[in-house]
């Protein structure tokens, strides 16, 4: 799973593979929609935890919802996998 959290792929490759444009990203960054490590130098390093949200992303953004909306989407997602790993830890 830390493979996963680790920023590997520069901007302008997490964009090739989701199929967005680079300024799309840094919105999205902005609207806290994903969270890119930065390099010692500020370049922001994409994990491929980030490119699957950002992958749903684009689902949600295909299904209509507007940046507020997979924002609230997106946090409600985080915080069922949170209890589900608690209750995984309780078991």
């Amino acid at each position: 799973m830390a493979d996963q959290a680790r920023g590997v792929f520069a901007i302008s490759v997490a964009a090739e593979l989701v199929s967005m444009e680079i300024q799309n990203l840094r919105v999205y960054e902005r609207r806290g929609l994903v969270e890119p490590t930065r390099s010692a130098g500020g370049t922001r390093l994409y994990s491929e935890q980030d490119i699957e949200r950002l992958h749903r992303v684009r689902d949600l953004l295909a299904e209509g919802l507007n940046l507020a909306g997979i924002r609230r989407v997106l946090e409600l997602e985080d915080e069922v996998a949170r209890l589900r790993a608690r209750l995984r830890r309780r078991g």
